[in-house]
């Protein structure tokens, strides 16, 4: 969230934070946004139990207040119901700390220990009723050390993360992206042509 903040705080930028919200009052990114001068709201999920309708039903009243045209979660682990899915579908982003569609759901870096992987990295998506499944907007790596705890390959994969959420909600927010058969196409490039081998070969 704070990447996304200081992202949109440049002229150039086409997309406005106007708004962040919690399902939890506790969580440090409401007060990370009032301290940056942005409307942030808590809306209980606990207090909703199953019921997710009710849930959204007050999450939405509330990006209707704010006039919201695209979502962003991060570290969001609540489900949506596919009704509101569907309704923000092409709309709302998601960050998930892996290469998709490997590793998806909790514990993506102990997954990718486990699974030997040589390069990991993060995955911004679209959100549809599936978890971690939507069209993969943009991706970034890193390599992989055998020394790696799940704990020091997250901070490497975070700063991958907070590099491209906001470079993927600039391409979304400009028109840049469109949606064909649940594939997302963009104008860009296949990045700087480098390669990003690992380990490294001599």
């Amino acid at each position: 969230m704070t990447a996304l903040v200081e992202a949109a705080k440049a002229q150039d930028f086409p997309a406005e934070i106007v708004v962040v919200i919690s399902n939890k009052a506790d969580a440090a990114g409401l007060l990370r946004a009032r301290e940056a001068g942005i409307p942030a709201i808590a809306i209980e999920s606990k207090a909703h139990g199953r019921d997710r309708a009710g849930f959204e039903t007050k999450l939405q009243s509330a990006l209707d207040d704010h006039r919201v045209d695209l979502i962003c979660l991060g570290g969001f682990m609540r489900l949506f119901t596919a009704e509101f899915v569907q309704h923000w579908y092409g709309r709302m982003l998601n960050i998930h700390p892996s290469l998709l569609p490997s590793f998806p759901g909790l514990d993506p870096q102990g997954q990718a220990l486990r699974a030997g992987v040589k390069i990991s990295g993060a995955t911004v998506h679209f959100v549809i009723p599936e978890t971690d499944a939507g069209p993969i907007l943009m991706q970034g790596a890193v390599g992989v050390s055998d020394h790696d705890t799940a704990e020091t390959l997250a901070e490497r994969v975070l700063e991958v993360e907070h590099h491209i959420y906001p470079e993927a909600l600039r391409w979304l927010a400009s028109g840049g992206v469109r949606l064909e058969d649940g594939v997302c196409k963009t104008e860009a490039g296949a990045g700087s042509g480098n390669f990003l081998i690992s380990p490294v070969a001599s």
